[in-house]
């Protein structure tokens, strides 16, 4: 499966992930204005198929599709090719980029500092 979606797909993507499945008349429907066209909407889904996001089943005239990939996964694999490609595969060259950032507060970088830390007690007690 190609992991990587286009802007146009991954928002198609989020939309299915949050009705679970629906026809592409559920889908436009939670688009916000200006709402793409029918066709369009169809095309990604063809290209979701393909790409095997998305499956479908007949109804009547027409399909439902639902989501053969869950969010998470998705999430997973493109945080690991975003720090790849950006962060030579590095996720601590990723953070240290993301602690230079003048807008991260002191706050948010304690809230961190906690986070890593829990997560290091939990690796510990296993």
């Amino acid at each position: 499966m190609e992991t990587t979606l286009t802007k146009a797909e991954e928002k198609a993507m989020k939309i299915l992930w949050s009705i679970k499945s629906g026809l592409i008349r559920d889908v436009i429907k939670e688009y916000e204005e200006p709402k793409p066209a029918y066709t369009t909407v169809a095309t990604i889904f063809k290209i979701l198929e393909k790409k095997g996001f998305v499956g479908r089943k007949p109804i009547a005239n027409t399909h439902e599709y639902f989501p053969l990939i869950k969010k998470s996964e998705y999430t997973k694999g493109f945080m690991k090719n975003f720090i790849k490609n950006y962060f030579s595969n590095s996720f601590k060259n990723m953070v240290s980029e993301l602690s230079n950032q003048e807008d991260l507060s002191t706050e948010e970088m304690e809230e961190l500092i906690q986070h890593f830390k829990t997560k290091i007690d939990e690796k510990n007690k296993k």
